[in-house]
């Protein structure tokens, strides 16, 4: 999840119980919540550079008939003499010690299909492991709907029955505006956490953003592609029930988080996708996390501290045996104060983040 689900931010009790998380996938439904291209384009003429949030262009020709100063034509001269390398691209971190390689890499799950990512230094990453790990590889269609057929829906305990009136009443209008397939009578067999993933994703879906295009999938399909392993750190039943587990009480604040919220869900994902193409790991955090561990402190330690330090333990354990891997989980578990790179770091494992 990309400590994913942004919409987790109302003020809610405190939660008790084991609970486990979906960052699977199902038809209508994606459950990856948790994310322009910022390269600067070399146009004809003159030359393009992006420093310290500025863009600039200049020739650096003839600097006669300028009316800037003598300073602001020495520092758009200089903008033009930085490295390649300065321009902005995904973050990607390295654990390593004599014999082993782990490469750490955050992923969004819904994407344009036009969206540009790739660098020469992740795909050579990626060829030189023997194995990659993502969130879940048990997500195939119908291994999904039967979970959501099991955890998510609730005829009996109809939704508008759980909400006031004019909560009802609010929803049906929303679902109506969002243009979620059969509106209130859809949502209504759903239990609340479901209905809430549904009203997060259809419009992100309207936009545009497509989890075929997700990272994740995209960096399973080429390393399948190879014939070298592609192995899941979580389960679809384990992501699922990290949601379906909660407490009623906490579903339905989610619920009502999430009607207040929607009609942002695609700029902020659009937000987040232009944050993490630069590696801007700091924005990364403010979108993905931060609402969420100040409004929520409870939820935030279960969607992502808790199976962050879960991930950190087996990614420890992984450099006791020789070789390369490439691990790619949602953007915001690779961000932030209680990172899956800061839990590493508790445990004495030293993370780089490469250039």
């Amino acid at each position: 999840m990309d400590g994913d689900v942004r919409h987790l931010d109302a003020e809610v009790p405190d939660i008790d119980g084991d609970m486990r998380h979906p960052d699977g996938e199902v038809p209508g439904v994606n459950w990856h919540l948790c994310n322009s291209d910022t390269a600067v384009p070399q146009a004809d003429g003159p030359r393009r550079r992006q420093l310290a949030g500025i863009e600039l262009a200049t020739t650096c020709r003839d600097t006669r008939g300028m009316k800037s100063s003598i300073a602001l034509r020495l520092f758009a001269c200089l903008a033009l003499l930085l490295p390649v390398a300065a321009i902005a691209h995904p973050a990607l971190w390295v654990v390593k010690d004599a014999d082993t390689t782990i490469y750490l890499f955050g992923t969004v799950h819904l994407m344009p299909s036009d969206a540009s990512w790739h660098t020469p230094e992740l795909d050579r990453a990626m060829a030189d492991s023997r194995t990659l790990y993502i969130e879940i590889t048990d997500d195939d269609p119908a291994n999904m709907a039967a979970l959501v057929l099991r955890h998510g829906m609730d005829a009996t305990h109809p939704l508008s029955s759980q909400l006031s009136p004019s909560e009802a009443h609010r929803l049906s209008l929303l679902a109506n505006k969002l243009g979620v397939p059969g509106g209130m009578q859809t949502l209504n067999v759903m239990r609340p956490w479901l209905a809430a993933l549904t009203l997060a994703v259809t419009p992100l879906l309207k936009a545009g953003l497509d989890p075929e295009h997700g990272v994740d999938k995209q960096l399973k399909a080429q390393m399948s592609a190879t014939g070298k392993p592609v192995l899941g750190l979580e389960t679809a039943e384990q992501q699922i029930r990290f949601l379906a587990d909660m407490p009623r009480a906490i579903e339905l604040a989610l619920l009502r988080s999430t009607m207040r919220d929607a009609d942002k869900g695609a700029f902020q994902l659009t937000e987040l996708i232009d944050a993490w193409k630069a590696g801007d790991v700091d924005t990364i955090a403010r979108i993905g996390n931060d609402d969420m561990r100040l409004r929520g402190p409870k939820l935030y330690q279960r969607l992502l501290v808790q199976r962050n330090q879960v991930w950190a333990t087996k990614i420890a354990a992984m450099l006791q045996q020789p070789g390369t891997v490439f691990i790619a989980v949602g953007a915001a578990h690779l961000a932030g104060p209680d990172s899956v790179q800061a839990r590493l770091e508790l445990l004495g494992v030293p993370v780089e983040r490469l250039p």
